[in-house]
């Protein structure tokens, strides 16, 4: 079943970067793995309190997790500038702009 849920996320992951380009798939995957692994790396450090009373555990996934990820947007916005400056290398002063003339003419 892992093996289904991995094929069919990486046929709608090729599919995403088809459609939209590779460089917004890239920011969308950094949108959803930052803050999930932020997440997820709180939950182990809390493992303790979780395993010892797991009502403590339901009612303090929630908020964590809504706090965690409000508190990575910052994060995730350094990240996708940084992907966008390195992909817009060019800037507009380093750009001439020139006038095309048939060869006709």
């Amino acid at each position: 079943m892992t093996y289904l849920f991995l094929y069919v996320f990486g046929i709608v992951l090729i599919w995403w970067t088809y459609r939209v380009g590779w460089i917004e798939a890239l920011k969308t995957v950094v949108k959803v793995i930052v803050p999930s692994l932020l997440i997820v790396l709180f939950n182990i450090k809390a493992g303790r309190l979780l395993f010892k009373s797991p009502v403590v555990g339901l009612l303090s996934a929630l908020p964590t997790s809504i706090f965690i990820f409000r508190g990575s947007l910052p994060l995730v916005s350094y990240i996708n500038n940084w992907i966008e400056n390195k992909i817009n290398k060019y800037h507009d002063s380093e750009v001439i702009d020139t006038d095309s003339i048939p060869l006709d003419d």
